[in-house]
């Protein structure tokens, strides 16, 4: 496969998009599935799918296009998803709690096993998991790392504590910060940032609806 680098981000983040469609296809027992299909199912036009795909190597079949259950586990090889991933969350308030109780991160292949938090009346209590786990103190993370072999963190602090808790996240060995703060998180190139900031994609859905109706 060929270096990230030489891969557009949006052709990369198209990847999630066409994975979960497949397994809609897969679901609705689609064998096959050509480029138009799902280029029409995403919006997106045939050529577009063919380009996307062609930066991570050959997929399709003559005169069958895609093999659905054949190109779902190459997708998910090639965004790492094909193997179960630990994960640590650092943040237990209410969006934390939230996260951890979310079901969906285990069946994309991501399993919280740890939470962090710096609030004394929040370490200990059990996270509300049907696989509980204690809250344990930011100063343990380091430890948790390498104990559970993690290398991604979610990030569901206030703005002003989220600069110093990713610091501590990366010196303690994440590689990759899953933020929710809404603040940008400076880093270095080596470690991976994806921020989620709700409150923007309110105001560019506020937008859009305003552009709609004018």
């Amino acid at each position: 496969m060929p270096k990230s680098d030489n891969i557009p981000a949006p052709a990369v983040r198209r990847l999630s998009l066409y994975l979960r469609q497949l397994e809609a296809f897969h679901a609705a027992d689609h064998r096959t599935v050509s480029s138009r299909q799902l280029g029409e199912a995403l919006s997106l036009s045939d050529a577009q799918v063919r380009k996307d795909f062609a930066y991570f190597g050959q997929f399709g079949h003559p005169g069958i296009g895609y093999r659905v259950p054949e190109l779902i586990q190459r997708v998910r090889r090639i965004l790492g998803t094909d193997k179960q991933s630990n994960v640590l969350l650092v943040g237990m308030g209410n969006l934390g709690r939230a996260l951890v109780s979310f079901g969906g991160f285990a069946k994309r292949g991501f399993d919280v096993v740890a939470a962090f938090d710096r609030d004394p009346g929040v370490i200990g209590m059990k996270s509300p998991r049907p696989i509980a786990f204690s809250v344990q103190p930011l100063a343990d993370l380091p430890q948790v790392v390498k104990e559970k072999s993690i290398r991604l963190g979610i990030l569901a602090v206030p703005a002003p504590a989220a600069q110093a808790v990713a610091d501590t996240m990366i010196a303690g060995g994440v590689r990759g910060i899953l933020n929710f703060a809404p603040v940008t998180i400076q880093a270095g190139l080596e470690i991976a940032v994806a921020s989620v900031d709700l409150g923007v994609h309110l105001e560019q859905l506020s937008f859009q609806l305003g552009t709609t109706v004018s």
